[in-house]
């Protein structure tokens, strides 16, 4: 039994042996085949090694705050006990202030210091790439200029051949001419500049260079690149000539649409009991009140009329105060009360008027009362005029304020009516700031060649712009501006002295009684320029969109529409019928 076991321990301390000399034995037999200079790589990189460790070693440190570990947190029983406690360690909530976790209070501004740097870094990447993307298009504009300027050589080389003619070199330039079109479209669609698209440049440059040894003659050359010149110009014109015809036939054109409005309104008016004379006497009360905020607008469009209400309507404070006076011809007066019946405006008063009521107009003013020697019915509408009868339309009134068809109220205009009139009669915004889009000049539209206009006004006065106009009505009486406005409209249907409609029959009628009202009460020119800061726009009290351009067109400016159409219901069934949409 003895000799069993001392067999056992020399077979275990065997297996030892061989588990601790096999290995160094495999070890030496590869050190073997190291050679010299792999022994001195393996030495030096060892060394090298041992170098840099102590370089790193003998380094000062930085001065600064050393890392710190990590807060213990030790939990009160009450933090189990209460349930606020459990569930404030539950993912998904929200803790609260007595049991809010402060382990990362200390790193606070650094975490805010790593999110700065990091939205920094995230706009300078933004940047970089915007500005890489420019310079990228610039390049490709480029380029794309130098292939339409070979296609313009390439055909005057063309132009030079004898009729007929099917030499090799004509065959090589309409081949070329075939292909850079093309390349030049694919560049147009995609905004990119291939590969095969800048070899086909190269294959045009050889072509050309080919014709100009063949046709050397540089004055042919220039002349017909000159006869070019000329005829892309005259195009250039007829086709500006012809944009602005059909820009302004859209804008005097009324969309079908809104004719199929006035007479399903004008239908349904006939149908509708006449009104108790209680209501109208009620009305009556509201209408010659000199203490409510009264407004005008002169129109036959019933749905800008329909926004112009709901605008201000919505914008005001104090919209019981507010009291509408409409004034359309006799055609579309059914439609108009109609429409304002059906779709009440709250506690605002409406009142619809026909200038056919106005009996006065035709027995006092028999010279006639508008302007004869323009065909575009935006500038002969008989409505546009009828703002310099304020005082005889409104004789129990002492303010009022107009507002054209085509603007939209963004906030409260009860300001108006405590602006500082200075003694004048019309506030207003004024249009003479060079560097702005609504800027115009008096010798514009008036003709100060005429001696009898450039004794009486200054070229350089300031203008000033209908659309949103506060009239003090008293002084208008007591300044008889009416009868001042109708010696001037005589002396312009006898003589070219004015163009252009009621806006410089405004300035000289008011020349010296017009006083500048602050610019954010109303911004002009969101019918003919689609580059007016968001800013401005979003903090002016009134948008107008003057031009041609209207937000009921389909030609109007997209970007400027929505601020339009947000004041009108396009689920109203008449509005439906008639196919108008937003």
């Amino acid at each position: 039994m003895k000799l069993l076991r001392r067999w056992q321990r020399i077979l275990i301390l065997s297996l030892l042996s061989v588990s601790v000399f096999a290995p160094l034995v495999l070890v030496s037999h590869r050190l073997k085949t190291i050679t010299s200079i792999g022994r001195r790589e393996f030495i030096d990189d060892l060394w090298s090694r041992r170098r840099d460790v102590e370089a790193l070693s003998s380094m000062e440190q930085e001065p600064g705050e050393s890392l710190k570990g990590p807060k213990p947190i030790v939990f009160k029983d009450s933090d189990f006990q209460s349930r606020e406690g459990i569930n404030s360690l539950e993912f998904g909530s929200n803790p609260s202030k007595e049991h809010k976790d402060n382990r990362f209070d200390d790193g606070g501004e650094k975490n805010h210091s790593y999110k700065e740097t990091g939205q920094h870094d995230r706009g300078a990447v933004k940047r970089d790439k915007n500005s890489r993307i420019a310079q990228s298009r610039s390049v490709v504009d480029y380029k794309v200029k130098e292939m339409t300027d070979q296609l313009i050589r390439a055909k005057v080389y063309l132009s030079f051949a004898p009729p007929g003619s099917n030499s090799h070199l004509t065959k090589e330039l309409r081949q070329r001419v075939k292909e850079l079109e093309h390349a030049v479209e694919e560049v147009t669609k995609d905004s990119a500049l291939t590969k095969s698209a800048l070899q086909k440049t190269k294959n045009m440059e050889s072509s050309l260079v080919k014709a100009g040894h063949a046709y050397p003659d540089c004055s042919a050359m220039s002349s017909k690149l000159r006869a070019m010149t000329d005829n892309a110009e005259e195009q250039v014109r007829m086709q500006k000539k012809q944009v602005t015809y059909l820009v302004n036939l859209a804008a005097r054109t009324t969309p079908k649409g809104f004719h199929c409005l006035s007479m399903r309104l004008t239908s349904e008016y006939f149908a509708l009991p006449p009104p108790s004379e209680r209501q109208l006497l009620e009305q009556k009360k509201l209408l010659h009140d000199t203490k409510l905020y009264h407004y005008a607008v002169f129109s036959d469009n019933v749905l800008a009329c329909a926004v112009v209400v709901n605008s201000t309507v919505s914008s005001a404070k104090e919209p019981e105060r507010i009291v509408f006076h409409l004034v359309t011809n006799s055609l579309n007066l059914p439609a108009m009360s109609m429409w304002f019946s059906l779709n009440p405006m709250g506690r605002a008063t409406v009142e619809v008027l026909s200038m056919a009521e106005f009996e006065w107009l035709s027995r006092e003013y028999d010279l006639g009362w508008k302007v004869h020697n323009f065909s575009d019915p935006r500038f002969t509408s008989e409505l546009n005029y009828l703002r310099f009868y304020l005082p005889n339309i409104f004789p129990s009134l002492d303010k009022v304020v107009v507002l054209d068809h085509d603007v939209v109220v963004q906030k409260d205009l009860s300001g108006l009516w405590h602006v500082d009139m200075k003694g004048k009669v019309n506030g207003a915004v004024e249009t003479c700031q060079e560097n702005e889009a609504s800027f115009l000049r008096m010798d514009m539209f008036i003709n100060f060649s005429d001696p009898l206009i450039a004794d009486e006004f200054d070229s350089k006065a300031c203008t000033w712009a209908f659309g949103m106009n506060v009239f003090d009505l008293r002084r208008w009486r007591e300044e008889n501006l009416t009868a001042r406005y109708h010696e001037y409209l005589r002396l312009s249907n006898e003589r070219p002295i004015l163009k252009g409609g009621s806006l410089p029959l405004g300035w000289v009628t008011f020349y010296n009684q017009t006083t500048a009202v602050e610019r954010r009460w109303h911004m002009l020119g969101l019918g003919h320029d689609s580059t007016l800061p968001p800013d401005d726009i979003e903090k002016a009290a009134v948008i107008h969109y003057n031009g041609a351009w209207k937000p009921w067109l389909d030609i109007g400016f997209g970007e400027y529409k929505g601020l339009w159409s947000k004041h009108m219901d396009f689920n109203n069934p008449y509005l439906q019928q008639c196919n108008i949409h937003g």
